[in-house]
């Protein structure tokens, strides 16, 4: 056989080996979180549930998912391992630390303007424009070098010779 034949089916080959590796590597390092559990651990499921874990078996888990409630689950129901914070957080809704240095936003636009008292910077008037001058041009009014209406600048229609 020619080898541009053989070359389409190695490719394939080559594609479907490196695709296999790559999921093994993944359920090895989902096994080996899960290897990592310990009683207390915050826990999430592939279901979405977040559980603390009470018993660790064979092949299953205890969680408690509610004060007094405990469920038995397979351990490859266990989607994550949450570090404390993480579970706090999100369970009960418990903040880590809130002395970032991130800027607060307010929840209403009421905070956002300042009244005529506070602050120093002057207020922007938004108002109308003064009155134009007498021997200004009107903003509706052509100028003298500007074309009127739909005439073009150089005085020729489309229609006529030389119009580009």
């Amino acid at each position: 056989m020619n080898l541009v034949t053989l070359l389409p089916f190695i490719v394939l080959i080559g594609a479907m080996f490196l695709m296999t590796r790559s999921a093994k590597k993944k359920q090895q390092a989902a096994a080996q979180m899960r290897d990592h559990m310990t009683p207390g651990t915050g826990v999430r499921t592939i279901g979405g549930m977040y559980a603390t874990v009470k018993e660790i078996g064979d092949d299953t888990v205890t969680l408690e998912v509610a004060p007094g409630v405990h469920a038995i689950f397979a351990k490859n129901a266990i989607g994550a391992v949450l570090d404390d914070e993480e579970y706090n957080r999100i369970v009960h809704g418990q903040a880590a630390d809130l002395t970032i240095d991130t800027p607060v936003v307010p929840d209403d636009a009421s905070s956002l303007t300042q009244s005529e008292t506070e602050g120093d910077a002057p207020k922007l008037d938004l108002g109308k424009k003064d009155a134009p001058k007498a021997d200004a041009p009107k903003a509706d009014e052509p100028q003298a070098d500007e074309p009127k209406g739909d005439e073009p600048k150089d005085g020729k229609a489309d229609g006529e010779a030389g119009a580009k």
